[in-house]
């Protein structure tokens, strides 16, 4: 007999994000205002897979957060 846990499959990670909604982290950056800096990251970083590649992208994400932090102070 099998040990209890070893049938258990996950689901996909697309049924994972239907259930569970919004990632908390994509969350916490759009509340930030820099979303679409942080978007465009991330496809640069799929593409190129190196982040020495991305540094425009970087940057503006980077200076976004931080307008963001001088605004809250």
């Amino acid at each position: 007999m099998a040990r209890a846990g070893h049938a258990w499959k996950r689901g996909s990670s697309e049924e994972d994000e239907d259930e569970e909604g919004e990632d908390p982290v994509d969350a916490m950056i759009s509340r930030t205002g820099c979303a679409a800096q942080h978007r465009e990251l991330q496809e640069c970083m799929a593409e190129r897979r190196d982040w020495r590649h991305c540094q425009a992208q970087v940057r503006a994400f980077g200076e976004c957060m931080a307008r963001r932090q001088r605004a809250e102070e």
